[in-house]
């Protein structure tokens, strides 16, 4: 069985390379997780441009490999298998990164994974907490994905349970972060702001709750519209935004609907364990309301640590032992990728 499993991500405006070791027992360890970022080349955009993290991307990719076999303190030899997202995400990011593995996986004649970087998300947190329960609810939040995801099988059964209509959380904190000038990316200025502003000072709504709505889909669209509304009427008066109240109000309304919704999810389908990872898991009001509601359900919480919610290469890693551990057949070296691969396939 391979021991040694090299991870590569770069679905998005991260390249990272995560490097693992499988045990007998089935656990995994987390040897190396080097990630490097294009963010401050996106930020005067404010949002990703494709073609630049694609580039971004191909100029970072031996660099990162390289800090992290020296971050191991192995050589590329120690390799036994590699995992490479496949997808979902940006066309020619994901290429990259699919072309980079396949051509270490051929020129040291080892078996290649081609997995979804949604269940990566999930796999990440077994480097922290250790085996998951199965079944288990994961609520994947991040700028370009909000999901309630069941899984049976963190190797092959995932299924969705509930996904955005229309804007990411992640998405609506960038784009109310533009609205109170803020910085991007928008998730931890609005967060550090939030910490000094009151939760309860606007009644934001609160979207996709209504009695007649999916019971766990999600929308943040019209969430960030009624904050935009709401600063352009104040500004019409000649009033002084609230920086610190609108964040911590917008905030207060995407961590209740994401919290309650993942509650009640686990509750009625009687799953006792609820994982929270992506982007926006590090975000401390989600983190302590979702502790607070759960501990309440009687509910276990396991969120991984923020290096570890942001996209890296470690969690590709993790998935890819995982695949390893249990049997699954690897992807061919024709693999390609696929933008809009849905998280029920977690291998190609």
């Amino acid at each position: 069985m391979p021991r040694i499993v090299m991870g590569v991500e770069s679905s998005c405006d991260e390249t990272g390379v995560g490097l693992v070791r499988l045990h007998d027992d089935g656990t995994v360890e987390l040897l190396a997780d080097e990630v490097a970022s294009s963010v401050e080349l996106h930020a005067r955009f404010g949002g990703v441009v494709p073609e630049v993290a694609s580039r971004a991307h191909l100029e970072a990719m031996v660099p990162t490999v390289r800090r992290a076999f020296d971050t191991a303190g192995l050589t590329m030899s120690d390799v036994d298998a590699i995992a490479v997202t496949a997808g979902p995400g940006l066309a020619g990011a994901l290429l990259v990164g699919v072309s980079a593995a396949k051509a270490y996986a051929a020129a040291l004649d080892v078996p290649l994974y081609g997995v979804n970087h949604l269940a990566g998300h999930i796999a990440v947190d077994t480097l922290q907490h250790g085996p998951l329960p199965t079944p288990s609810l994961a609520l994947l939040v991040s700028g370009g994905h909000t999901q309630l995801l069941r899984v049976d099988d963190i190797a092959g059964k995932i299924t969705e349970v509930g996904s955005t209509v229309d804007d990411a959380a992640g998405e609506a904190y960038d784009k109310v972060a533009r609205v109170l000038d803020l910085p991007y990316p928008g998730g931890p200025p609005i967060d550090k702001a939030a910490r000094e502003g009151d939760p309860t000072a606007i009644a934001f709504p609160r979207g996709m709750t209504g009695p007649r709505d999916p019971a766990f889909d999600f929308s943040f669209s019209g969430l960030k519209t009624a904050v935009a509304r709401w600063v352009e009427a104040a500004e019409a008066r000649g009033e002084e935004v609230p920086v610190a109240d609108v964040a911590a109000s917008f905030q207060e309304a995407v961590a209740d609907v994401l919290t309650a919704k993942a509650v009640r999810a686990a509750t009625e389908s009687g799953i006792g364990t609820l994982v929270i990872s992506g982007g926006v898991a590090a975000n401390s009001r989600l983190g302590a309301l979702a502790a607070e509601r759960c501990a309440e359900a009687g509910i276990e919480l396991r969120v991984p640590r923020p290096r570890l919610c942001t996209d890296n290469g470690a969690m590709i890693a993790a998935l890819g032992a995982h695949l390893v551990a249990a049997g699954v057949a690897p992807s061919p070296l024709d693999l390609s990728a696929n933008p809009a691969l849905p998280v029920s396939t977690v291998c190609l």
